[in-house]
């Protein structure tokens, strides 16, 4: 899109106070680094209402805006454009009068895209202005919906490809239409934004979930008797010995769609009627994000920017299975990358590749540990190190070790909270001599989804919600207090999207102290609290008043 149109387009923006000239800089660098356009990184910015900001645009451009995102595309309709044709230029036919068609699109200004449509189909195209993901959605509502799955299935109704009973070959002959019910399970997700696929078999049924902003949603139910097509069609795509249905394996994919890769970690794990298969979905550009952009409130990414320009210690990040971790060390590493720091990373595994750091995959069959590997990175020189996670004692002691000797030691740990973290360190058998010397600050984290801003309405608080507001003085001037209806875009869920929220503690004297006295964790706790400690609840609670997110959501990942 052409320069002097984006700066009217900011300038339009700017002067209505939608956004500040800091914001803006931000958002043209991530639509640069990402290939997407300004007002789609603007509306995920939440700087202003997707309506207010898709209208600026549309009124810079002398087009009209069309909001897909409660809108649904006739399939026949739709089919007017082939479907690659639809999403190699990202656009969807969504009307059609007498000789005249109305293309959705996102650069309604492509010029090369409209003189292809003209040619191919003999009609005029006339376009108009939509978002860019309810494009996404309208595109696989309309080419890739639930009727498509089924249609799939039905070219198999003929074939029993791999009976429950029979001994599995050595080779498998895979139909083509498991083919492309595989391919299409994948495209889905990821069009999705699912962090997961689960390939699920019960006694009579195959079940399809995906996980979606940290919550299962089935999404397609295919016929038992293809269950072992369907499982070897995975197998084969990740490189696992299909004839091995007795013990778990792991796998990777690596696919391309629209230009962007996406790799598959693939797990097989023998269940009682079959094989069951999960596919974690590691994309780049989820996780390649600055600190700025996952959610922090402004006094905790002050504390962690001071704490990871440290020149020795260990940094700790904590929290469950899929809380956001990996994506918040990455986003610190990205920081603190520069070519006058060497940066050396052991991870299980290396789920993205980040230029100027030297990242290891631990290989635990050739003796390549956590332990191993960090014992090796002293001998290379680091400025700052980064362990995956911490599992055992060897681990922590070195890690500490480490710090002590003059480097930045990052990683993680599970524990419910951030003080937890140095009574989980005591029991792995870490003294706490060593823990009070070198442990700089802990940080846990949880993810919450955010409210649909497609769907978004003002709620008025209640009563107790006033109150335990007031209770964390918390201003209630201006509550921002907000609901998602449910929508098309959202699965009617009301909610699409993820942010974080922290609990972040920075060590100091009186805290040493009182690891080196052995003190509880509860009692380590209440002096935090008394120094400042924002819980997690607190900042669930900052950004349930600022219409991020529900008190409910709140509550689904923090206690009180």
């Amino acid at each position: 899109m052409l320069d002097f149109i984006d700066k009217k387009f900011t300038d339009a923006l700017i002067e209505k106070g939608c956004l500040t000239p800091e914001q803006l800089t931000r958002a043209q660098e991530a639509a640069e680094s990402k290939r997407e356009p300004l007002e789609k990184v603007l509306v995920e910015m939440r700087v202003a209402p997707k309506g207010e900001i898709m209208w600026a645009r549309a009124e810079e451009l002398g087009k009209a805006y069309v909001d897909l995102s409660n809108r649904k595309v006739d399939p026949e309709t739709a089919a007017i454009i082939p479907e690659a044709v639809a999403r190699r230029y990202h656009l969807i036919c969504i009307g059609r009068v007498d000789n005249k068609i109305t293309l959705a699109m996102a650069d309604p200004t492509d010029l090369p895209a409209l003189d292809d449509i003209r040619v191919r189909t003999g009609l005029v195209p006339e376009p108009v202005l939509s978002y860019y993901d309810d494009i996404d959605r309208a595109i696989e509502t309309a080419y890739s919906g639930d009727s498509k799955w089924q249609e799939i299935v039905g070219e198999t109704d003929a074939v029993d490809v791999v009976k429950e009973q029979e001994q599995l070959p050595d080779e498998v002959t895979v139909d083509a239409p498991i083919v492309r019910l595989a391919d299409l399970i994948i495209t889905q997700a990821i069009a999705q934004k699912a962090s997961d696929i689960h390939i699920e078999p019960f006694e009579r049924n195959l079940i399809v979930r995906y996980r979606i902003d940290g919550i299962l949603r089935e999404v397609m139910s295919p016929p038992k008797s293809l269950q072992q097509a369907l499982v070897s069609r995975f197998k084969i795509m990740a490189n696992l010995n299909i004839a091995e249905r007795r013990i778990p394996q792991d796998g990777r994919i690596q696919v391309t769609i629209k230009r962007d890769r996406y790799d598959l970690r693939v797990s097989s794990l023998p269940c009682l009627w079959g094989e069951s298969i999960v596919m974690r979905i590691l994309d780049r550009k989820s996780v390649m994000v600055d600190l700025d952009q996952l959610g922090f409130h402004p006094e905790i990414l002050e504390k962690w920017k001071k704490l990871i320009s440290l020149p020795n210690g260990v940094i700790l990040v904590t929290g469950p299975t899929g809380s956001g971790k990996s994506t918040t060390l990455y986003a610190t590493l990205n920081t603190i990358n520069r070519p006058d720091i060497k940066i050396v990373t052991i991870e299980d595994p290396v789920e993205y590749n980040i230029q100027g750091i030297n990242q290891v995959q631990v290989h635990p069959k050739v003796g390549l540990t956590f332990a191993t590997g960090l014992r090796a990175f002293l001998r290379q020189d680091p400025d700052v190190m980064m362990v995956g996670e911490i599992r055992d004692h060897e681990t922590a002691l070195i890690a500490v070790q480490s710090a002590l000797t003059g480097h930045l030691v990052l990683s993680t740990l599970h524990t419910n909270d951030s003080v937890s973290a140095v009574t989980r360190l005591i029991d792995m058998g870490i003294e706490p001599f060593l823990l009070a010397s070198s442990v700089q600050g802990v940080m846990a984290q949880r993810l919450v989804r955010t409210v649909c801003s497609q769907c978004t309405r003002n709620v008025k608080p209640v009563k107790a919600m006033l109150a335990k507001f007031e209770e964390y003085n918390i201003p209630t001037a201006n509550l921002q207090l907000v609901r998602g209806e449910g929508c098309d875009a959202c699965a009617n869920t009301g909610y699409r999207g993820r942010a974080g929220i922290h609990e972040l503690v920075v060590m100091t004297d009186e805290l040493r102290r009182m690891i080196l006295d052995r003190t509880s964790t509860s009692d380590l706790k209440a002096l935090a609290l008394s120094q400042g400690l924002r819980t997690l609840y607190h900042d669930g609670l900052i950004k349930v008043a600022q219409g991020v997110t529900t008190l409910e959501e709140v509550l689904r990942v923090a206690v009180d």
